[in-house]
């Protein structure tokens, strides 16, 4: 008699070949369970991004100039070096200057004393109080002489008006100094003003204090963070789009004025429930994904889930997931619902696939 399964004779001695090669019959999915990887469905920072090109300029930023017209006497800075507020940068020569402020004193000192003898002689009714009247007034007027020939005198001097960095040394002793002539320039580089612009259709989603990352091709692998300051408060009817001001600080100084800035704002900052984009299963506009119930020795469930945003490798899960749960990120395409598996690790912030799967092939598996 002929087995319609196994081609061999039933009979005492061929029960054990049968059985063989019946197993050796078998397919290895029904003999091995299919090892995939995990990952958890986790809680996570997530915001919409928008991006934009913007341009730095300094917190605040001066060019001094000389008022007066006169030849520089002293210049205190090199260039590139951090100067304190007050701290003198450039002298103009003021020797005439200091010396109409000594005359000016020296006539102070004998107005005071002239008022000194003529309130003495009052008391004893020796000096008309017209007299004395009259000598206090050119006492004042002699003092407001001495405070504009000082206030002369700092148009002489140079000084840094806030903390920061001088630029470049453009003059030397000798030079002739004229009124609107640059002779320093100062940036105060601890924080930075980012301006960029973006569409008017994204104006409900702007605010102050909403975060951004900027990035430039100077620094390839860094990423700033900043947040916004101000919005713009008119739409451009041409372009129809509102400029954006946002503030990065910048306390190791390796942002520059004038730099360009790939922009993205972070809209709608929130936590979502998020898993890798590779666990997806997409069928038109429906979305799947194959759940791990650990408990059930490894069931899959095949479920529906309803996406919202995706960034690199990621996907926002709305509907049909809770946190926690453990789904298929690697090997979907060799399981299906209803089926159990075997999970070689779950992939997570360190362990990453590529990990898992030489891992699995060091216990055999392909």
């Amino acid at each position: 008699m002929i087995s319609p399964r196994c081609p061999f004779p039933a009979g005492p001695g061929w029960l054990a070949l049968l059985l063989m090669a019946c197993l050796l019959a078998l397919p290895a999915a029904a003999q091995e369970r299919t090892a995939v990887i995990g990952a958890r469905a986790t809680l996570s920072d997530w915001s919409d991004p928008l991006e934009a090109l913007g341009t730095l300029e300094a917190e605040e930023s001066v060019t001094l100039s000389a008022t007066v017209t006169e030849t520089i006497a002293e210049v205190a800075f090199e260039g590139g070096e951090r100067v304190e507020a007050g701290e003198l940068l450039v002298r103009l020569d003021d020797a005439e200057e200091r010396a109409d402020l000594r005359v000016a004193e020296a006539r102070r000192d004998e107005r005071r004393d002239a008022v000194t003898r003529l309130a003495r002689l009052q008391e004893r009714n020796l000096a008309p109080r017209a007299q004395a009247e009259d000598s206090r007034a050119q006492l004042r007027q002699v003092e407001a002489e001495i405070d504009a020939l000082r206030a002369r005198l700092d148009d002489y001097r140079l000084r840094a008006p806030f903390d920061g960095v001088v630029g470049f040394r453009r003059v030397s002793v000798g030079t002739l100094a004229t009124p609107g002539m640059e002779l320093a320039t100062l940036d105060k580089l601890d924080r930075m003003k980012l301006d960029f612009r973006v569409p008017e259709v994204a104006l409900g989603g702007l605010a102050p204090g909403l975060p951004l990352t900027a990035e430039s091709a100077a620094y390839p692998e860094a990423r700033f963070s900043g947040s916004v300051a101000a919005v713009g408060t008119r739409v451009d009817p041409v372009s129809r789009s509102v400029p954006v001001r946002a503030v990065l600080p910048n306390p190791a100084g390796r942002l520059r004025p004038g730099m360009l800035m790939e922009v993205t704002l972070q809209r709608r900052p929130r936590q979502a429930l998020v898993v890798p984009e590779s666990a997806l299963i997409p069928e038109g506009e429906r979305h799947y994904v194959l759940v791990i119930h650990e408990d059930e020795d490894g069931r899959i469930e095949r479920r529906r889930v309803r996406l919202g945003e995706r960034r690199t490798g990621e996907a926002e899960v709305l509907e049909g997931l809770s946190p926690g749960e453990l789904v298929v990120s690697h090997g979907v395409e060799r399981t299906r619902d209803g089926a159990r598996v075997r999970l070689l690790g779950i992939a997570d912030e360190t362990t990453s696939v590529r990990d898992l799967l030489e891992a699995g092939r060091g216990q055999g598996d392909a």
